[in-house]
């Protein structure tokens, strides 16, 4: 059985590269269910209240044509998804949606625009909705594909707190699923946001066909980071028609919850959110997540182009489980 060393509060802030590598990463997965909860559990009750969760509330703010080939998302224009494609979002709607989101519990709000990279100008455009849904007192983060150094800095500059930019899977696996920009180039856009002093929030897609070495290196790799990011969002393949990705089989239940345990044990410290997928997952399946670590789920009707969990369905669930929401600013039970 694998060992995990007691986690302290030092090794949540420390910066230089993690120790763990796939193959230790796989000792964890191998393990009996039971006991990878226990670990899990256990190492999530020494950073986080273990009954809290932060909600976050994603908008689409620019829907299709996007140029890049991910095999799973909809987005793509190579796929014929029935989507309708639709121009940026004007700022003021935006921040319409933000007020809604923050009624119904929402503490980060975060913009999702389907570019391989934005424009200059777009990047204006969405760095004034950053400002203003920041003025409302939510924590604000943005998905917008890849950027430069110079655009990582307007985004810290109107006030952006975290950004989105997921590895997908491991390395190996990732020229299966994407072939029009790197795994570096995903790397170089983690490089310039943390550079600039924005928050990191970046996770991976499973069920997509990969192995459980593929997951195992997935977390490796964000493990071993600079520095683990502050969110990691754990994504459960949906499967639209019309993407390559239609049809392949379904992750098993227990597979997905090793990895929300593996995630916890991997980055103590880190905010592990479900993400993508919770529509299709039942009661019983997210409160085997929330055991395993999870303490932050994508709140709302909808999660980009695809379902999610319905609002009152979430509080419903929640009141069940004795858990409450809180934002990211709650820490360790002391």
């Amino acid at each position: 059985m694998a060992h995990i060393s007691p986690v302290t509060d030092e090794d949540k802030h420390t910066p230089a590269g993690c120790e763990w590598t796939a193959e230790k990463v796989m000792e964890l997965f191998e393990l009996p269910f039971g006991d990878l909860l226990f670990q899990a559990q256990s190492t999530h009750r020494r950073f986080f209240d273990p009954n809290r969760v932060q909600l976050s509330t994603l908008l689409n703010i620019k829907t299709g044509a996007c140029p890049e080939d991910c095999a799973y998302c909809p987005q793509s224009a190579r796929y014929r998804t029935e989507l309708e494609t639709e121009t940026l979002m004007p700022a003021g709607e935006i921040v319409e949606a933000a007020k809604i989101a923050r009624e119904n519990g929402a503490t980060r709000f975060c913009m999702g625009a389907a570019w391989r990279n934005p424009k200059d100008r777009d990047l204006m455009e969405v760095s004034e909705a950053v400002a203003r849904v920041k003025a409302l007192g939510l924590e604000t983060c943005a998905t917008l594909g890849m950027l430069t150094a110079e655009q990582a800095g307007t985004l810290a500059g109107a006030g952006l707190d975290y950004y989105n930019h997921n590895l997908d899977t491991s390395e190996e696996f990732y020229g299966e699923i994407v072939t029009t920009r790197t795994y570096q180039d995903r790397l170089d856009t983690l490089d310039h946001v943390r550079d600039a002093g924005i928050n990191v929030c970046c996770g991976g897609i499973v069920g997509m066909g990969e192995s459980r070495l593929d997951r195992a290196g997935l977390i490796a790799s964000l493990a071993g980071l600079p520095k683990p990011p502050e969110s990691v969002p754990i994504n459960m393949l949906v499967q639209v028609p019309g993407t390559p990705l239609y049809g392949r089989p379904e992750i098993d239940p227990f597979e997905f919850v090793r990895t929300i345990a593996v995630a916890r044990i991997a980055m103590p410290g880190s905010y592990v959110r479900l993400s993508a997928g919770r529509e299709n997952m039942n009661d019983e399946l997210q409160a085997l997540c929330f055991l395993a670590g999870a303490n932050s789920v994508f709140y709302g009707d909808k999660l980009l182009t695809t379902g999610n969990a319905t609002v009152d369905h979430d509080r419903e669930l929640f009141a069940r489980l004795g858990i409450a929401a809180d934002g990211d600013g709650q820490t360790a039970a002391d």
